[in-house]
């Protein structure tokens, strides 16, 4: 039992830090971005590659997972930069998809649907399986309180403004004189920089990737997190991926209790559980349960 609650905080570590990175795409920029799970993809492969084939030390294996989704986060906001809305939720979309049809055809490089195996730990096989969990939780929550502090930062930073500027009104933060392309291919690849190390953590912790991994449902998961803490707070973000994770997890020991269900109606009622709790918990938090707080300056008043 405590190696299972174990590897539920690490999931939840690697929700959060893809929930920060989703903040700052999503929550600052006010880009809507349905490709997470494509760049949480390129992480966890390009660290896997790297570190099985290259030989490279698992830190470094995870930088360059990192950075090479950053890299891609980059072009993606390149091509889409004109995109707004529906539009650009359906290419980024299509983006993640593409990335998995590749991985699961570039039998060469990603092994296709058999996935890449023995994918390297720290300190895996020198520790008990049960410090390794331990150990491995204790490094994800200090990578996210980490990457916590730099998005805070990030967000009270002159940066942070201009990208909230530009998600409220685009058009007047470019006549203000803000250089609106550059900054939304920033916030791209700050955010897609989180998702890749996200993907890194994943990949080294489970020792194992595959493409039937990297689906849109999981980018679904961590876009109800983001709603469930409160978009563009990034205390709201840790908060709302924690909270669905224990909704993913909780459920799991409520079907059973169901009488004369077989397991597929058991499984079906289960996500229409979770649908439930989450809808019912937006209907009474519809700004989240930590929602963003802006600094509203007075404007002072002219006495004639």
């Amino acid at each position: 039992m405590a190696n299972y609650v174990i590897a539920m905080g690490v999931s939840a570590c690697i929700y959060a830090l893809m929930a920060l990175g989703l903040n700052v795409i999503w929550g600052l920029a006010g880009m809507v971005n349905l490709g997470l799970v494509g760049f949480f993809a390129v992480g966890a492969y390009v660290t896997a590659l790297s570190t099985i084939k290259l030989g490279v030390p698992i830190a470094a294996g995870m930088a360059l997972g990192a950075g090479a989704a950053s890299l891609v986060g980059v072009g993606v906001a390149l091509i889409t930069v004109r995109l707004r809305g529906d539009y650009l939720a359906i290419v980024t979309l299509g983006f993640a998809e593409s990335i998995r049809i590749v991985a699961s055809n570039a039998i060469w490089l990603t092994n296709g649907t058999d996935g890449i195996s023995g994918i390297a730990g720290p300190l895996r096989g020198g520790i008990s399986p049960e410090m390794f969990n331990l150990m491995y939780l204790g490094m994800a929550g200090v990578i996210v309180a980490v990457a916590y502090v730099l998005a805070e930062r990030l967000r009270v930073a002159p940066f942070g403004r201009v990208l909230r500027a530009i998600r409220d009104d685009e058009q007047v933060a470019a006549v203000a004189g803000k250089h609106v392309t550059a900054f939304k291919v920033k916030a791209f690849a700050v955010g897609a920089a989180g998702l890749g190390l996200s993907g890194a953590l994943y990949a080294h912790y489970t020792s194992f990737i595959a493409p039937d991994i990297f689906v849109p449902l999981l980018t679904l998961y961590i876009k109800l997190a983001l709603l469930t803490g409160g978009v563009g707070n990034n205390r709201g973000a840790v908060l709302g991926a924690f909270v669905i994770v224990f909704l993913l997890e909780s459920t799991r020991f409520v079907i059973p209790l169901v009488p004369f269900i077989s397991a597929v109606q058991g499984a079906a009622l289960r996500e229409l559980l979770i649908a439930a709790l989450l809808i019912v918990m937006l209907r009474y938090r519809p700004q989240g349960l930590a929602p963003e707080r802006l600094t509203i300056i007075p404007v002072p008043v002219t006495v004639r």
